[in-house]
């Protein structure tokens, strides 16, 4: 068994490349996906975060009003990581379990805060999936974050570069995506002989 801890900016298609590899054999965890659909819907979250934001970060059915979380974090450093510290040992405990139930196979975990948070040492390998800053920005206004807000959430993390100089292995995403398979396809036979 080895885990691939793949990062990347936002927009840059960590969860392309997660697919790609889930599509050769690996089996693949969506760190946002837990929290979204694991840990947000856990009670004793929701009832910490109105706890301390108020009732209003609950909608009319009683879940968690993912924009009205963003705003707060993505505008109070503060606020910001102690959602993390509430958040994150979840996610690990998620992973944990993942990896227990299949302990021979190959993992593709997608982790966006994976070197902002200490983590790549928990990986045999890492993965980084970059582009251009403007690439990434144009990318997030296809998906209808407001280029302030991407620029926001943007500067939260580690700077791309730096992602880029820690990573074993960096995949470039703003070619077609057959440029992109390949790329996937040369590091998992490199994976393979290491």
């Amino acid at each position: 068994m080895f885990r691939v801890g793949i990062t990347g900016g936002m927009g840059c298609g960590k969860s392309t490349v997660a697919r790609l590899l889930e599509s050769r054999g690996f089996l693949r965890i969506d760190s946002d996906a837990i929290v979204r659909e694991r840990v947000l819907r856990d009670a004793p979250v929701k009832a910490a975060l109105a706890a301390r934001w108020g009732s209003g970060v609950l909608d009319s059915k009683g879940e968690i009003d993912r924009g009205t979380v963003a705003e707060r974090i993505f505008n109070s450093d503060e606020e910001r990581r102690w959602l993390e510290d509430l958040v994150h040992p979840r996610v690990f405990a998620a992973w944990e379990e993942a990896f227990a139930s299949a302990p021979n196979e190959r993992w593709a975990v997608e982790v966006p805060l994976l070197f902002e948070r200490g983590l790549e040492k928990g990986f045999d390998f890492t993965v980084c999936v970059a582009l251009s800053p403007e690439q990434q920005l144009a990318r997030l206004e296809e998906r209808g974050i407001p280029r302030a807000l991407a620029g926001r959430r943007i500067s939260k993390q580690l700077p791309l570069a730096q992602k880029i100089d820690r990573s074993d292995f960096v995949l470039w995403n703003e070619g077609s995506p057959e440029f992109l398979e390949a790329q996937v396809d040369r590091m998992v036979r490199g994976l393979a002989a290491a």
